[in-house]
């Protein structure tokens, strides 16, 4: 009778608990849409003029300046609109930035004890207020835009964004209103504790943050593959093509023999980087085996220094050494081997070879580092033992270091196999020539070359997806073999 007596009197509080949680969860939510809002161009609601560039997003209007006023300059000159607008409008979007930002923060204190929440909840309903100023201050700017002599020149437009933004922001300030009027104060004595699984998931966050931004939302650039684009140009229903530029990959005979020519290359090249890959782990074999620290250091820092440097100045080193001016070219005729320099990089024989060893050159040290890492990580008791067995240093590198390091080998081969479409363009634009480009034109280079130069940018945003999406088809059967011949995986 105690029981069911006392039960009614917590069933409401109960009940408010759970109500609670619901408006966390949809305050989480809506600050995850809003925080969209700060880098998806499409969803800018700064974008008050035609003027204003369509690739502007919010984030970017509100810390850059030059570029939020770029296409403005005939304007001012002709005192259409006042620079001081674009200030303000900056400065606008600069308090919505910041807002945005807050909001999201307190949602992520909401996570925490409810002291934390509390506060969470009082920084998310300033970060409101914020948001709420700099979408009225870019609104006051709308109307400058409106009323302003040359209005029609000005193209003024209030986008649907605005609204959009403003309705989640009044949803916020609302719902964090609400929460903070109907819901328990906390105890002075309480702390502002957070679960240990919402640390973890706080201590990721930023990671996740910048891989969205720069491995996810570059996604968003896909969508030219299926429009008839150039640069400039608007997107619209006009000028979409579906599915044309992916069958001209196939129907168009030139460009399906330089698909066929290009992919030689680099699946040759990669094939090659593959297949010279335990480079590194045979490098940090020995190097740790280097008893003297401080030579070790030494041999490891310099053969990693390259990695830092770009290969525009690798090139520079090249040509001093292997152009018609250059040391070997000097040193061969000073021995009468030659009569006259010969240029040795303007030439397609053994391209494959030559970046292959440019490559290694530069990454051997780098690639060193995480083997040398695991090194580190092995039981020490296995060489104590092995050597009480008798066995000397090379019957140790090869029965205890190499197959410790076979595990960590074995991941990087297949990331290695999963990227073996993307090789990269820096090295081999600037070792192209007209003498060598039918044999280092690799997938990167020929995208940047269709888009860049021949501004045939579906083209290339369509050659890319196709990549893209092979590289993901190759880490999964990569992965699947990994699993049934060594019982492991790595996703």
């Amino acid at each position: 009778m105690q029981t069911k007596t006392g039960s009614p009197s917590g069933t409401p509080a109960l009940a408010e608990s759970r109500t609670s949680a619901r408006v966390y969860q949809v305050l989480r939510l809506v600050a995850v849409v809003m925080f969209l809002f700060l880098f998806l161009p499409g969803l800018n609601p700064a974008r008050i003029s035609g003027l204003i560039n369509r690739n502007l997003s919010l984030f970017t209007a509100g810390i850059s300046h030059s570029q939020l006023v770029n296409g403005f300059s005939k304007a001012f000159r002709k005192g259409w609109i006042e620079e001081s607008t674009l200030t303000a409008l900056q400065i606008g979007s600069l308090a919505c930035v910041f807002g945005i930002l807050a909001q999201a923060g307190g949602m992520c204190a909401s996570l925490g004890s409810h002291k934390l929440k509390r506060i969470g909840t009082g920084v998310t309903l300033g970060g409101a207020v914020v948001s709420m100023a700099g979408l009225g201050c870019i609104f006051a700017c709308h109307n400058a835009f409106v009323n302003a002599e040359k209005a029609d020149k000005l193209e003024p437009v209030l986008p649907v964004d605005f609204a959009v933004l403003a309705v989640f922001i009044a949803i916020s300030a609302i719902l964090s209103v609400i929460l903070l009027a109907t819901g328990k104060k906390a105890a002075k004595d309480e702390k502002c504790e957070i679960e240990p699984k919402y640390q973890l998931f706080l201590m990721c966050l930023p990671f996740l943050l910048l891989a969205f931004l720069f491995g996810y939302l570059p996604l968003y650039g896909w969508r030219y593959a299926f429009f008839d684009y150039k640069a400039g140009d608007v997107l619209s229903m006009s000028n979409f093509v579906g599915f044309k530029w992916f069958t001209y990959l196939v129907q168009n005979k030139a460009t399906r023999r330089d698909i066929i020519r290009v992919m030689k290359n680099t699946l040759g090249i990669s094939g090659l980087g593959i297949a010279t890959s335990w480079a590194s782990m045979i490098f940090a074999v020995f190097l740790a085996e280097i008893k003297n620290e401080k030579y070790r250091r030494f041999v490891q820092t310099f053969t990693t220094i390259p990695n830092f440097i770009s290969w525009v100045l690798i090139f520079a080193v090249a040509t001093a050494i292997f152009s018609t001016d250059g040391f070997i070219s000097n040193l061969m005729i000073k021995a009468g081997v030659w009569t006259t320099g010969k240029n040795l990089l303007a030439s397609d024989a053994h391209v494959w070879l030559q970046m292959l060893a440019w490559s290694l050159w530069k990454g051997l040290g780098w690639g060193a580092i995480v083997y040398i890492a695991s090194i580190s990580g092995i039981d020490q008791s296995l060489y104590e033992a092995a050597k009480v067995d008798g066995a000397g240093r090379f019957a140790r590198m090869w029965n205890i270091t190499i197959p410790e390091l076979m595990p960590t080998y074995c991941v990087m081969l297949l990331m290695s196999v999963a990227n073996i479409l993307n090789n990269g363009m820096e090295q081999y634009l600037v070792f192209s020539n007209s003498a060598n480009q039918a044999s280092i034109q690799v997938l990167d280079l020929y995208v940047y070359n269709l888009g860049i130069g021949n501004g045939l940018i579906p083209l290339s945003t369509a050659i890319g997806m196709l990549k893209s999406v092979v590289s993901v088809v190759l880490l999964l059967v990569a992965n699947r073999i990994s699993k049934k011949a060594r019982g492991e995986s790595i996703i």
